[in-house]
């Protein structure tokens, strides 16, 4: 059973209001709960032989959804805090970006105009180890775009329930917000 983390920390957020963060928490509890039951329905299914039935092939599909809905938000709030520092320019991430995008002025436009696209979805900063380079990545749903094997560092969800709140549909200022609240000690432990 996974167990929901507790974020309780963030409540007080520049840029994010209790509100909409505590709203933020209560859908990711969801996810969370969704994500036991469907596994513990799956592991039921399974003792009783029900591998070929299209309702397993289903919840198996769904699974997908619930479980990175689950583990997107942890990896958004984990990067999240109120005592903002910009990233250490002399850290290992730091030289990665600038190598990659040319200059992190760069890469911060790249992520922010990835994140200002019109649909439903996160960016992620990934990391591709095998080719030791860095992508950022529109992932449309939870389970649909993600690149295998690659290491998220940095993530922002921008569905709507992330901002509209606060910022109705000025997703570019929720972005804006978003990057004043990084905390990039964490982007620098996953890389």
């Amino acid at each position: 059973m996974y167990e929901p983390k507790n974020f309780e920390n963030l409540i007080g957020l520049e840029g994010l209001s209790e509100g909409l963060v505590k709203n933020h928490f209560t859908l990711y509890q969801g996810y969370v709960n969704n994500t036991n039951k469907l596994d513990e329905t799956l592991i039921k299914m399974e003792k009783e032989g029900k591998f070929g039935t299209a309702e397993y092939a289903e919840l198996n599909r769904r699974l997908g959804w619930e479980f990175n809905g689950m583990r997107l938000h942890e990896y958004y709030f984990e990067n999240l805090t109120k005592d903002f520092k910009e990233i250490d320019k002399n850290s290992k991430l730091f030289r990665a970006i600038e190598q990659e995008f040319g200059s992190f002025e760069f890469f911060e436009k790249d992520f922010k105009s990835m994140g200002a696209m019109r649909g439903i979805g996160w960016v992620v900063l990934y990391y591709d180890k095998i080719a030791e380079r860095l992508f950022n990545v529109w992932i449309n749903e939870h389970d649909v775009g993600h690149l295998a094997g690659a290491a998220p560092l940095l993530v922002i969800d921008v569905f709507e329930h992330a901002y509209m709140i606060d910022y109705g549909l000025k997703r570019t200022d929720y972005i804006e917000a978003f990057f004043k609240i990084i905390d990039w000690e964490a982007a620098i432990k996953r890389f």
